[in-house]
């Protein structure tokens, strides 16, 4: 199978990396070509433009941050629908709005081409193992046809349903995440200031029955004072955005959610767009005046 994969950020570089491993064919494209670099060196051909990515190629993968970057890489000049082949697949694996992947998905459809959705939950760190979890939305026969390159990528591949389904659920997930980072950041405080040691703090916790995912990885790269996740604060807004709009759509007051956004709006006023997600946490740092600090955690989860 013959692929094209736009998007060579901090994640999409090791979704790429586990298809050349796997064997697959892989044109890359991203906006800064530098990205693109080391798997070119490892295989990957590279394209000057989204369009020549998709040329020739049987699939087309996007890994994209916002659902408007997905947009104009499909729709723009030289773009994946101009040159994907009838017959062509386009997988996004961007977290990306329902609606607008609905959309899109019948522009590809009106060529002759089909749409998966395939986002990615679990971190940076696993995705450069490979055992990053990924969520399907699409139809089935189209899943099973792709599953070879879906489980080059990812540890866990769930199909939960038709289009649409698979962008619901990450965006619940994320949700759940976020607010899971806000309060790890509460509880290492209380630990501190009641002079317990933090890591062994961090240790119990993880031991615990209240212990997460979040707190078992971002927890580490708080306490080594990096903060450095692979995911940025303005990334973490947009998903809290389409959250909440998911929320007011369906009827649920999401009142965690909505508090949390608040935390990571202060946030980026305090740190900017660009900063490492958990730097949310530093707002409880700089309010109470201690930093979160403790020996031998590491600066990043992803493998050297």
């Amino acid at each position: 199978m013959r692929v094209g994969f736009v998007g060579i950020g901090r994640l999409g570089r090791h979704l790429a990396a586990s298809l050349l491993r796997g064997g697959f064919a892989l044109t890359v494209h991203d906006r800064d070509s530098a990205a693109a670099a080391p798997l070119v060196e490892q295989g990957a051909v590279w394209a000057e433009t989204p369009g020549s990515a998709a040329a020739g190629a049987d699939a087309v993968i996007t890994c994209l941050p916002s659902p408007a970057a997905v947009a104009a890489v499909l729709e723009g000049e030289d773009g994946v629908l101009d040159t994907l082949g009838h017959g062509g697949t386009w997988i996004d694996m961007s977290t990306n709005d329902h609606h607008e992947l609905q959309r899109l998905a019948a522009l590809a459809a009106s060529r002759g081409l089909a749409t998966l959705e395939a986002p990615v939950t679990g971190g940076v760190h696993l995705a450069a193992t490979g055992e990053i979890t990924v969520i399907v939305g699409g139809d089935t026969a189209v899943v099973r046809a792709h599953m070879p390159l879906l489980e080059a990528m990812g540890g866990r591949v769930f199909h939960v349903g038709p289009l649409g389904r698979a962008s619901e659920i990450k965006v619940i997930t994320n949700m759940l995440a976020f607010v899971h980072l806000v309060a790890c950041g509460e509880a290492l405080m209380l630990a501190e200031r009641v002079g317990l040691d933090l890591r062994q703090a961090w240790e119990v916790i993880a031991a615990s029955s209240g212990t997460s995912f979040v707190h078992e990885t971002e927890g580490q790269v708080i306490l080594n004072g990096s903060y450095d996740i692979g995911f940025t604060v303005d990334l973490a807004l947009k998903d809290l955005g389409l959250v909440l709009d998911l929320g007011e759509e369906t009827g649920v007051p999401l009142d965690l959610a909505a508090r949390t956004r608040e935390r990571f709006v202060e946030a980026r006023a305090r740190y900017g767009g660009s900063a490492w997600s958990p730097m949310v946490v530093r707002l409880l740092e700089d309010a109470v005046g201690v930093d979160l600090r403790a020996p031998g955690f590491p600066a990043t989860l992803e493998p050297e």
